[in-house]
């Protein structure tokens, strides 16, 4: 399958003027991050909303930075927790403002998006230390974002699909109650993610090795930063990994994005198979000739709105089937 056109004309314009000859610099996490802040920049602002404001919430590993977006004047209002991208090494709550600003007025829902501890300045596990910390404290503290703790989903792309994987595995055990689970080409098992690592559970890795946006490379970047020298086997624990988490019953609705052209396809299949076979509510969509990251690009192609609008129906259906 060849590259969406849109999605193609979008990446030949953040390529105009970089040199196709010269070699790639060697990739920093302050560089990466700034490339990830250039390509947000070049999406534009989000929609306006009615309130969009800054705050801090606990943590156990001090104080998490939170964004909360509401286009309501609901109260007691359902509310998705957004975990962002960049393989928990880059982004933050301005690579993700435009989409979290989209999923609010969409949605009518309050959105809360979690500023999560980045690696190597703070290696595994941190970042998920306070993505479960946040919504811990959210969901037992709904009055003070005038949300409905019967109402609360959780959703992020890439590592944030991780990230909100595992929250809704790590809520269950804790009794907090999810309605629904948002994966967008989430990493569900960072094993193939070593530098050391030669071949592939996962055919979509090789095919996309060189993939737009989101190259094997890139992947095993994040995760050595991740790790920041701690063992490798370190990729086993569910955590990092949690299509090995052997009891996946009894969890939240999940909606799992995928592209075609991405590394990360097969093994977001693989967990929705996972979740599937043990009676999870799932459903798997797979976005023919697009790259990772689709839903971010929902300002340049159709299929990043087509996208955005699913994702918006099932969360309106979450969140009305869970109203009392």
């Amino acid at each position: 399958m060849t590259l969406n056109p849109e999605t193609a004309a979008f990446l030949a314009k953040l390529a105009a003027g970089v040199d196709p000859n010269a070699p790639a610099p060697e990739p920093t996490p302050a560089s990466s991050r700034a490339g990830y802040l250039g390509i947000a920049s070049a999406l534009g602002p989000g929609p306006a909303l009615e309130a969009v404001t800054d705050e801090t919430i606990p943590g156990s590993l001090g104080s998490i930075p939170v964004r909360i977006y509401r286009d309501h004047s609901e109260s007691c209002a359902p509310c998705l927790v957004y975990y962002h991208a960049g393989g928990w090494v880059i982004g933050d709550l301005d690579t993700h403002d435009h989409q979290c600003r989209q999923l609010a007025q969409r949605t009518k829902a309050t959105i809360i998006a979690v500023d999560y501890r980045l690696a190597p300045e703070h290696p595994f596990p941190a970042s998920h230390t306070d993505c479960m910390d946040a919504l811990r404290y959210i969901a037992k503290n709904p009055d003070q974002f005038d949300i409905d703790a019967a109402r609360i989903a959780v959703g992020g792309d890439s590592a944030g699909g991780n990230l909100a994987a595992v929250v809704a595995i790590a809520a269950k055990a804790e009794k907090i109650p999810l309605v629904f689970q948002l994966l967008l080409y989430p990493v569900t098992d960072s094993r193939s993610y070593c530098s050391d690592v030669t071949t592939f559970d996962y055919p979509s890795i090789s095919e996309n090795a060189d993939s737009p946006l989101l190259k094997l490379a890139t992947m095993q970047f994040f995760v050595d930063h991740l790790l920041a020298g701690q063992a490798s086997e370190l990729t086993t624990d569910w955590r990092l990994s949690p299509i090995l988490v052997e009891d996946l019953t009894d969890l939240a609705p999940a909606y799992i994005g995928v592209c075609e052209l991405d590394p990360l396809r097969d093994e977001g299949i693989a967990y929705g198979n996972r979740l599937r076979a043990a009676g999870v509510d799932v459903t798997v969509s797979n976005w023919p000739g697009q790259v990772h990251l689709l839903m971010q690009l929902a300002p340049v192609t159709p299929d990043g709105i087509a996208l955005l609008e699913d994702v918006e129906q099932h969360l309106k259906q979450a969140f009305a089937g869970a109203s009392t």
